[in-house]
């Protein structure tokens, strides 16, 4: 008997749970219309006696008397829960996480995304603790520069907080474990796939602009999730020119053909080797440094690190190569040329730089412009240019290829010339430079 009441009432306690999650995507979609394809898509499972809410970036797994629970307290709980996950879906917190600080980026996600709920200002998700974010929210934005989750983690991983403060952000802001956020071959959805519910939501947002809910932390956190993102390793490679090395081109020799000859008339080969092989490789390049007052010297040289680890790979450099490295704030400051390796070495360890003036992409542009007329390049195929954007760009097109390097994304800064290539590159790459040096040189 007492086991069959227990039956009934564990039963009796996932259908109120499933009840209560249901009221709360009903009242999600009618609050918030635009949000219905990834209410669609977002799988929501009971899973008993675990004693958390798990999200293992695709679905949601409620622990139904936890559920229960914690409703009790406070109605708006169930439809903040399956909100917040909902966002980590839609934000794709979940995705690409192998190279970060887990402690923060999961820290960082969960402040983000009660951001958003609370820029949402909707009565079926308030909590009787929202005053008090609210408050901490508006200190830390000034702190961190803005409230999406990637400013904040670079926030966090350069003024780490404290463990209380780290505990008072837990107890806010934590509602699901991320545990199963690394398993990415468990994920029922793919991040390809989140991304076009993503965009998806960004147009329905135009749509619905002139709903009584706050789009705006949405959108900045759309925005800065569907960012086009590139690998610095594999944009620098597009830069590279063709160039011809002297070695064995085993892709066009014919084995077969070369011994059958040697077999049959003696020392005559029938087919020759061919003794060249086009490659791609770095040849005539330019890295413009930006060394005004605004961009800090580490920076510079960590981003200058990461470009030669590149570059130095053996597959990269040819044995001569022409690369000028142009400091210049509001004027060239100085050009240093580097035809060997050595010279890289040496630049990367005895150089200086110089400037921190104001800042003028022009004067840049110009020299290069006067180098090419004195025949210093024979084939010119690019230029990279590392700044943070706050400056004159040039209105005339080059006749070579342009890429502005920027640390991170900047919604404030001149909109980059149609002609040139807008890159952000991740702090985080800049921290791999190691690693990187390994993997070009194939190092051990």
């Amino acid at each position: 008997m007492d086991q069959k009441k227990g039956t009934d009432r564990q039963l009796h306690i996932r259908k109120l749970a499933a009840e209560i999650m249901g009221l709360a995507h009903d009242g999600i979609l009618i609050n918030m219309r635009f949000l219905d394809v990834a209410l669609s898509r977002l799988k929501v499972e009971c899973r008993e006696q675990t004693g958390a809410h798990l999200f293992d970036g695709a679905k949601l797994y409620y622990d139904p008397a936890r559920l229960l629970g914690q409703y009790k307290k406070a109605r708006g709980y169930a439809a903040r829960l399956y909100l917040h996950t909902l966002l980590h879906c839609i934000f794709y917190h979940g995705f690409e996480t192998d190279k970060m600080n887990r402690q923060y980026w999961d820290l960082a996600t969960d402040i983000a995304v009660e951001h958003t709920i609370l820029d949402m200002n909707l009565h079926l998700t308030a909590l009787p603790t929202d005053d008090l974010l609210q408050n901490r929210l508006e200190i830390l934005e000034k702190q961190a520069g803005g409230l999406t989750a990637e400013k904040l983690y670079r926030h966090f991983r350069i003024e780490e907080p404290s463990e209380k403060a780290k505990a008072e952000w837990h107890k806010l802001c934590h509602y699901d474990e991320h545990i199963y956020w690394d398993r990415r071959e468990e994920l029922e959805l793919s991040q390809a796939e989140w991304r076009k519910v993503s965009e998806r939501i960004k147009a329905d947002l135009k749509s619905f602009s002139k709903d009584k809910n706050h789009a705006g932390s949405i959108e900045q956190n759309l925005r800065e999730a569907t960012r086009e993102r590139y690998h610095y390793t594999d944009f620098l490679r597009k830069f590279m020119v063709m160039g011809e090395t002297i070695q064995v081109n085993d892709d066009e020799f014919d084995y077969i053909y070369y011994t059958y000859g040697l077999n049959t008339y003696g020392n005559m080969p029938l087919v020759e080797p061919l003794e060249y092989k086009d490659s791609s490789k770095i040849r005539d390049f330019v890295i413009a440094l930006d060394t005004s007052a605004s961009c800090r010297g580490e920076v510079v040289q960590a981003f200058l690190q990461k470009t030669y680890n590149i570059m130095q790979g053996r597959e990269n450099f040819f044995h001569k190569i022409n690369v000028h490295i142009i400091q210049c704030d509001s004027e060239v400051r100085q050009d240093t040329k580097i035809t060997a390796r050595e010279e890289f070495d040496a630049f990367m360890e005895k150089g200086k730089l110089t400037g921190f003036g104001s800042t003028d992409f022009r004067p840049v542009f110009s020299y290069v412009e006067k180098l090419q007329e004195e025949h210093e390049f024979d084939d010119l195929k690019g230029m990279i240019y590392f700044t943070d954007g706050y400056g004159i760009y040039p209105e005339k097109m080059p006749g070579y290829d342009v890429a502005f390097v920027f640390l991170r994304e900047d919604d404030n800064v001149p909109q980059v010339p149609p002609w040139a290539i807008k890159v952000v590159l991740e702090e985080e790459e800049l921290e791999e430079k190691d690693l990187e040096k390994q993997e070009e040189t194939g190092e051990n």
